[in-house]
């Protein structure tokens, strides 16, 4: 079987067993893009007499990683045969009664089962309607989400087990020890006034940085960066610099450049669909507590018995 109708076989498979997505992942191509902008019932072929519409082909597209989404659409006939070929085994397989035979008919109906369920999650989740005032009532009440701090960094790393030797031009690789008191050296020269970029030039181990006069980027409070760091840079006031911070790879000490917080009008849609997806997710556990369950053999779930000790020779 060639390799491209085994990935199709795959993929559909893969499809079955997981929840459909709502949308579309973004396309890498303008010949995805084309086809995944077709309104779902557009003709696109006819396959052994039958219509194939945009909705069929994309359905197979979206369980498809992105790299495998551009090898399928280099080849749009061969996509086609492929898909035809999955038609035709279909038939083939109802013809033969296979569905209604032990393992695929229980497997159809798990299938059919994930899809309804999701399919229910999407119109209970549309139905959810967060008003911006909401949103700006979360807003107000956790500004401090909300805060931004943009830094610039000098990093000393250190390596627990350094080479013994080292090629000559090579910048030293440096222990824990070597790295802090390094560190430690820096901060005292950036408390008794030294220029912060200099610093950087002077005992920075990050060339990216570095190269950027020690540029670090915005990070804001609900970025996932360590507690410890998050509560220190947290805490600088625009112009300060903290003290030697460790971590697992090394030192940092930061600056902060620009303390703020990010208007509503940026942030309200990333706010509504948080408050949405948090109703749904209660909705969705309210749900599953209101299940009732009894269980009418709890033998089966009894746990096995620990085999019996070897007899002694």
């Amino acid at each position: 079987m060639k390799p491209l109708v085994v990935s199709l076989l795959v993929s559909t498979v893969l499809f079955a067993q997981a929840p459909p997505q709502p949308t579309a992942p973004p396309p890498t191509s303008p010949g995805i893009a084309k086809l995944m902008s077709l309104p779902s019932s557009t003709l696109v072929a006819t396959i052994d007499g039958q219509k194939v519409t945009a909705a069929e082909l994309q359905t197979v597209l979206r369980a498809q990683p992105a790299a495998q989404q551009e090898a399928t659409m280099k080849n749009p006939r061969a996509f086609l045969e492929q898909f035809g070929l999955m038609r035709r085994l279909t038939v083939m397989a109802e013809k033969s009664g296979l569905d209604q035979k032990s393992p695929l008919r229980e497997q159809l109906a798990y299938n059919r089962m994930i899809a309804m369920a999701q399919a229910q999650l999407q119109i209970s989740e549309t139905q959810i309607v967060i008003t911006p005032e909401e949103a700006q009532k979360f807003y107000e009440g956790n500004k401090d989400l909300y805060t931004s701090v943009r830094l610039k960094v000098i990093y000393i790393p250190f390596s627990a087990n350094p080479p013994s030797t080292q090629a000559e031009g090579q910048e030293k690789v440096l222990n824990e020890s070597e790295a802090k008191a390094k560190a430690e050296k820096a901060s005292a020269a950036l408390q008794g006034g030294a220029d912060f970029v200099k610093a950087v030039k002077e005992y920075s181990g990050d060339q990216a940085s570095a190269s950027k006069d020690g540029d670090f980027g915005t990070l804001r409070r609900s970025d996932r960066i360590p507690e410890d760091v998050k509560a220190v840079i947290f805490a600088l006031k625009a112009g300060e610099v903290s003290k030697p911070v460790r971590q697992p790879n090394g030192f940092y000490i930061f600056r902060a450049e620009e303390v703020g917080t990010e208007p509503l009008e940026k942030v309200q849609k990333a706010i509504m669909d948080q408050l949405r997806n948090t109703r749904l997710s209660a909705w969705v556990q309210d749900t599953q507590k209101s299940i009732e369950i009894r269980i009418e053999n709890e033998g089966i779930f009894a746990p096995a018995p620990p085999p019996a000790p070897a007899a002694a020779k």
